[in-house]
């Protein structure tokens, strides 16, 4: 279901088939690198592990399945007061999209 302002909702699915959280996105890519921001971060890129993302359009029956990391970085030397030194980057891999049968 698209948003006024052209975003879509994208709920986070778990195993069992619950929703815990919902990103918002032009593009499912978008929701799922907002997603992966939130995992554990690793110490640099090469370490981090690598967690399964489902990520189910609102609206639809399509789960948009992705690979994502995180790991923390030194934050760029001409950032914001407000901007710790130590930020989060993620990224993601597409594996996918499922259809839902239920």
């Amino acid at each position: 279901m698209v948003r006024d302002d052209g975003k879509r909702n994208f709920a986070l699915r778990e195993t069992d088939g619950t929703e815990s959280s919902v990103f918002s996105g032009n593009t499912p890519r978008q929701a799922a690198l907002k997603a992966a921001r939130r995992l554990e971060p690793a110490s640099s890129e090469d370490a981090a592990d690598r967690i399964e993302l489902r990520l189910r359009e609102k609206g639809t029956d399509k789960v948009h399945i992705y690979e994502g990391w995180a790991w923390e970085e030194e934050a760029p030397s001409d950032k914001p007061d407000w901007m710790p030194d130590e930020i989060t980057e993620a990224n993601v891999a597409k594996q996918g999209i499922e259809h839902l049968e239920e």
